[in-house]
């Protein structure tokens, strides 16, 4: 394995381990949401006013803004030095100031109109639409302080830098922990108490950044210009991006859009499930492409091809590696899971058994959406978007229509189901394009292959100890996945040798 793919793998286990620690207190904000909020229509409100800006923070921040940023930062550094590369950054952020501050504007102003375009079951229940345009008006400037912190990533990780970045979720989840138990335990509306944790969250975000940029020396004033090129060059990889670097968030918003329509709750159910999903996705797919992104940019920038496809190869065998006994253990393990964390307080038996259905179709796509990730980061580190642009509309055309017809029948479960086939079929795309341009597939067949059988005996085992009781079952789960990464080792895998020297390296470097 050469050295970029070891450096791939290397700034992974720092995104993964940083995102795990933010993914636990993810889990510890949806059990204090569920315990406070339940999934009522007061729930249902918070979760579809949060979506808006949370979709809007894919397509304007961490999803285009950062990978149209690495690529241009990177190499206006290799080639003028940092003090050029930072007038970059600076110029961006002005813009943003100004472009995502008059959009924050609007939706102040249009509130109202916009909650009716997101959610229009909602024109149904007076109170219920009031609440959310209310919500709408307080979650959405969150925007700006999330797109502001998603730029301080894209500089942080295109000069070497991953931790911090990938730790400022945690300050949202610190956040709405602290909101939720405020509202609930004073009697105030917990909807409402949450929506400004969103506000106070993003000023945490962007503020834990800082330090972390000065000590590689970037400072906000300095040198910038509103007719900086490298401005336009970002702007010109952003528009295309906007719609493929969030297929999966779109896909979900367009779910949410639907579930209006569906018995009060479904929106709720859909969204605790893909919490559920968004944990492995955070850890190890999202974690896998951050990390592969700058190295990609570079190698495409230095045209050395088979380098970049070695480096490629490598990112999805480490997501297919992670991701397949993640949903394997997923599906086995659901309802354990799913009442542990959220079975307490307004949040019902009834919410459990919905929730788990939501979650069983949605895990059965997680290796091919944590998939799709590593594939955009390839064709944007090659400044290509118009790629993902094309596979992003196929997949979200597919979700919908698929998603609307198996909603007549199966209800919210047809939805997340619609976006599990729209996942596979994203990847699928993206992989014969890929051979298209490196003139081969990826290489992972073995890898993909030995996982999976690997991963149904994973499922196996989840399922043999629920008899055992929802505690030993879930207790368990480490020693599974011990003896999936014993088995690989033994089978010659490379990513489970990758992963184990890693884990041996930064032990030793701990002892030091």
């Amino acid at each position: 394995m050469s050295s970029h793919s070891r450096a791939i793998a290397r700034n992974a286990a720092v995104v993964g381990l940083a995102t795990l620690a933010s993914r636990v207190l993810g889990f510890a904000r949806d059990l204090v949401t569920a315990f406070a909020l339940g999934a009522g229509f007061m729930a249902d409100a918070f979760f579809v006013a949060f979506r808006l800006p949370n979709l809007l923070r894919s397509l304007f921040a961490e999803g285009s803004l950062t990978m149209a940023f690495i690529p241009v930062f990177s190499r206006l550094r290799e080639e003028q030095g940092d003090e050029a590369a930072f007038a970059l950054a600076r110029s961006i952020q002005m813009w943003l100031l100004v472009v995502v501050g008059g959009i924050c504007l609007l939706a102040l102003f249009f509130a109202r109109p916009l909650t009716a375009l997101i959610a229009p079951g909602f024109l149904d229940s007076p109170e219920q639409f009031g609440l959310t345009a209310q919500l709408v008006r307080i979650c959405f400037p969150y925007i700006l302080f999330v797109s502001a912190m998603a730029l301080c990533m894209g500089i942080l990780n295109s000069m070497g830098h991953f931790l911090v970045p990938a730790l400022g979720p945690c300050a949202l989840n610190v956040a709405l922990i602290a909101s939720a138990l405020v509202g609930y335990y004073s009697g105030a509306n917990v909807a409402v108490a949450l929506a400004w944790g969103v506000i106070a969250a993003g000023v945490l975000q962007w503020s834990m950044q800082q330090p972390a940029m000065r000590r590689q020396g970037f400072r906000w004033r300095g040198a910038w210009s509103w007719r900086h090129p490298g401005v336009g060059r970002v702007g010109r990889l952003m528009l295309p991006t906007v719609i493929g670097a969030a297929v999966y968030q779109i896909n979900i918003l367009l779910s949410t859009l639907l579930a209006s329509f569906l018995p009060t709750g479904s929106v709720s159910w859909l969204y605790y499930a893909d919490r559920l999903v968004q944990f492995p996705l955070g850890v190890f797919g999202v974690a896998v492409s951050t990390a592969a992104l700058p190295s990609l940019a570079r190698l495409a920038a230095a045209g050395k091809r088979e380098e970049f496809g070695e480096a490629l190869d490598s990112s999805l065998g480490l997501t297919t590696f992670i991701s397949l006994p993640s949903a394997a253990g997923l599906l086995a393990l659901a309802h354990p899971v799913i009442e542990l964390l959220f079975r307490r307080g307004a949040f019902t038996e009834h919410d459990v058994s919905a929730t788990v259905l939501a979650l069983t179709a949605y895990g059965a796509g997680l290796p091919a959406v944590a998939l799709v990730r590593p594939y955009v980061s390839a064709f944007y580190a090659r400044e290509n978007t118009r790629v993902p642009v094309i596979t992003a509309f196929v997949s979200m055309l597919c979700n919908v229509l698929l998603g609307w017809g198996l909603m007549q029948r199966f209800g919210h479960v047809g939805l997340a189901a619609a976006v599990s086939v729209a996942g596979y079929l994203n990847v699928a795309i993206l992989a014969a394009l890929t051979r298209r341009d490196l003139g081969r597939f990826p290489r992972i067949g073995r890898t993909a292959l030995l996982s999976a059988l690997l991963s149904a005996g994973v499922a196996g085992l989840c399922l043999l100890s629920l008899p055992l009781g929802r505690g030993w079952a879930i207790a368990l789960i480490p020693l599974w996945a011990a003896l999936y990464i014993g088995a690989a080792w033994l089978l010659r895998l490379s990513e489970a040798r990758l992963f184990v020297s890693m884990l041996a390296a930064r032990r030793a470097r701990s002892r030091a």
